[in-house]
């Protein structure tokens, strides 16, 4: 690919996405509906709902890196959704028609949820501080955890755009994203899999999101799940292979199906 193409298809992207910027304007309350649910979550669990039996050290300290893992689930459905509204209205037709990138529909969207995803975070972070959750561990480890949570967002979006290509009409989205709620809910963001009953423990310990989740405590110096199975012992690199496998199978995935819509 020579460097005109290259260029021209980053041209192409950053148009798309200052698209999606632009549809953030015009729809605050959305996009604000999407940094609060998690925000909610947080709260009910912290102060409601609880969970830190077992758990060595504040309760908070667990929990919210565990939240912030499983913010990386959420809001995928708004994505869905403009994926097959565009599919819906022709915008995708007429983007195709165009002398333009053929990468740059899904990379803009993609850098448009990266960009929110980053807002997301930082709006947790500051409640997790305002709730009394700290961080100990060194600066490059904060940002390695951060790191690793954008890692596991990028995942979920390529899975995010083929399934919302495979489900081409927006009333399918719902269905769909139901299916995020067993990959968060079966994770250690809440508890320790200790709590659990063996077998449940082991398929928990195993999630990507409990990957990531217990290699973020550790990298925040947070209380995290006991256990002694390799993949509690090696959750930093299952927080790596796990987004990086996912990305691998779904956005060649997702990029075939693109380009499939044209036949």
């Amino acid at each position: 690919m020579s460097t005109g193409t290259i260029g021209w298809a980053v041209v192409d992207s950053w148009t798309l996405t200052r698209r999606e910027l632009a549809h953030w304007a015009r729809q605050p309350v959305q996009v604000l509906v999407g940094l609060v649910f998690p925000v909610m979550m947080l709260l009910m669990f912290g102060y409601l709902i609880g969970g830190g039996k077992g758990i060595e050290g504040e309760y908070t300290d667990f929990l919210v890196p565990g939240m912030l893992a499983l913010t990386m689930a959420f809001g995928l459905e708004s994505t869905m959704l403009a994926v097959t509204q565009d599919l819906n209205k022709g915008v995708v037709d007429r983007f195709r028609s165009m002398p333009m990138s053929r990468s740059a529909v899904l990379v803009g969207r993609s850098v448009a949820d990266m960009l929110h995803s980053v807002l997301g975070l930082a709006v947790m972070i500051a409640v997790g501080l305002a709730i009394g959750w700290h961080w100990h561990g060194s600066a490059i480890e904060t940002v390695g955890a951060i790191g690793l949570l954008l890692l596991l967002r990028f995942a979920m979006l390529w899975i995010g755009l083929h399934l919302a290509m495979v489900a081409g009409r927006p009333e399918m989205v719902q269905a769909v994203q139901i299916l995020v709620w067993p990959l968060g809910f079966l994770s250690s963001a809440f508890t320790t899999p200790g709590n659990m009953p063996s077998w449940l423990g082991a398929i928990v310990e195993w999630n990507p999101m409990s990957a990531t989740a217990t290699a973020v405590r550790d990298l925040f110096g947070n209380p995290n799940a006991t256990g002694t199975s390799w993949a509690v012992e090696h959750a930093g690199l299952l927080a790596v292979l796990w987004p990086v496998v996912l990305i691998a199978v779904f956005a060649p995935l997702a990029v075939r199906r693109y380009r499939d819509l044209s036949h």
